[in-house]
C-alpha cells in the first residue's frame, strides 16, 4: 500500500508541475518574429520581397524580412546563431501569413512572379476565423499558406 500511495504522491507531484495552471502568470500577447533556416538568403529575400515583405539588415549584417510588426529572421544554414532550434532544416517550416488583396489578386501576383500555386483556393481554420487560402512553396520548400479572412 505503501509503495502504491507514493506513486500517487509522484504523479500528483509531476502534474502540478506541468499543469498549464502552474504557468498562469505568463501571458502570450503576440508573436514578434519566426526564425527560419534558410539555403539561400538571397533568394529567400527575393521569394519573400515578391509577397509584400521588406528585407532589412539589422544587428551584425543579420537579414529578416519584415511584415506588419513581425518578422522573419533569415538564418543561413550552416552559419546558425546560437542559440538556435535542435534540428536546423531548410524547408521544414509551414506558414500561414494573412493578406490585404483578394485571392484572386494574389493569384495574379504570384504568377507574375512565377511562384507557382500548389493548392487553392481552399476553405481552412485560422486562429480567429474561416480562411481561403492560396498555398505555395518558398525557395527552400516551406509550405507557405497565403489567406484572406472570410465571414464564417
Amino acid at each position: 500500500m505503501a509503495i502504491r500511495l507514493n506513486k500517487v504522491f509522484q504523479t500528483a507531484a509531476w502534474l502540478m508541475r506541468v499543469s498549464p495552471a502552474r504557468f498562469d502568470a505568463v501571458r502570450i500577447r503576440s508573436l514578434d518574429h519566426l526564425v527560419l533556416t534558410v539555403a539561400d538568403i538571397d533568394r529567400t529575400v527575393r521569394f519573400y520581397e515578391a509577397l509584400g515583405m521588406r528585407g532589412e539588415t539589422f544587428g551584425d549584417g543579420r537579414v529578416a524580412m519584415r511584415f506588419g510588426d513581425q518578422k522573419l529572421n533569415l538564418h543561413q544554414a550552416g552559419a546558425e546563431l546560437a542559440p538556435h532550434a535542435a534540428r536546423l532544416t531548410p524547408g521544414s517550416g509551414d506558414l500561414c501569413f494573412l493578406v490585404e488583396d483578394s485571392l484572386d489578386e494574389v493569384a495574379e501576383s504570384l504568377f507574375r512572379a512565377d511562384v507557382p500555386v500548389e493548392l487553392g483556393p481552399v476553405a481552412r481554420t485560422g486562429a480567429t476565423a474561416a480562411l481561403a487560402s492560396l498555398y505555395v512553396r518558398d525557395p527552400d520548400g516551406n509550405l507557405v499558406e497565403l489567406s484572406q479572412l472570410t465571414a464564417s
